[in-house]
C-alpha cells in the first residue's frame, strides 16, 4: 500500500463522492495520472470557487467522466499543483494528512499540509 504525508499508510479519502484517479476511493498516482491527484481535501466554496476561476470546474456534474459535482464538505483528491496554486493565493482547503499521498511532498511542504490540517 501507498504511504502518505506523515509516513503511514495512505487511507482512503472519500467513497461518496467516490473520489480518486482511479476512482477508489484513494488519492494514490501512477503514471498515468498526469494531474498528481495526490491531495486530500475537504473542499471550501472559497476553494471550489477559485478553482473555476483558475480554469478547474469542480462544481459541475460531469457524468460521462463519473464526477458529480462538488459541495463545500465534499472530500476530494486534487492535484498537488492545483492545492499548491490555492496555497498561494490563500485558499487552499483544509487537507487529510493520512489521506494525502507521500508523493505530494515533492511539491509541497509537509510544515504547508500541516497548516491547513482537518
Amino acid at each position: 500500500m501507498p504511504t502518505n504525508v506523515l509516513g503511514t499508510e495512505l487511507k482512503c479519502c472519500c467513497r461518496d463522492p467516490m473520489t480518486g484517479f482511479y476512482r477508489d476511493g484513494y488519492c494514490r498516482t501512477g503514471p498515468e495520472d498526469v494531474g498528481l491527484h495526490t491531495v486530500c481535501v475537504k473542499v471550501t466554496r472559497e476553494f471550489l470557487d477559485f478553482s473555476v476561476l483558475d480554469g478547474n470546474d469542480l462544481v459541475t456534474p460531469v457524468p460521462e467522466w463519473g464526477f458529480p459535482g462538488l459541495n463545500p464538505g465534499d472530500k476530494w483528491c486534487v492535484c498537488v499543483t492545483r492545492w499548491k496554486s490555492a496555497l498561494d493565493a490563500n485558499r487552499a482547503a483544509p487537507v487529510d494528512l493520512e489521506a494525502t499521498h507521500s508523493s505530494a511532498l515533492e511539491f509541497v511542504s509537509l510544515e504547508d499540509l500541516k497548516a491547513h490540517a482537518l
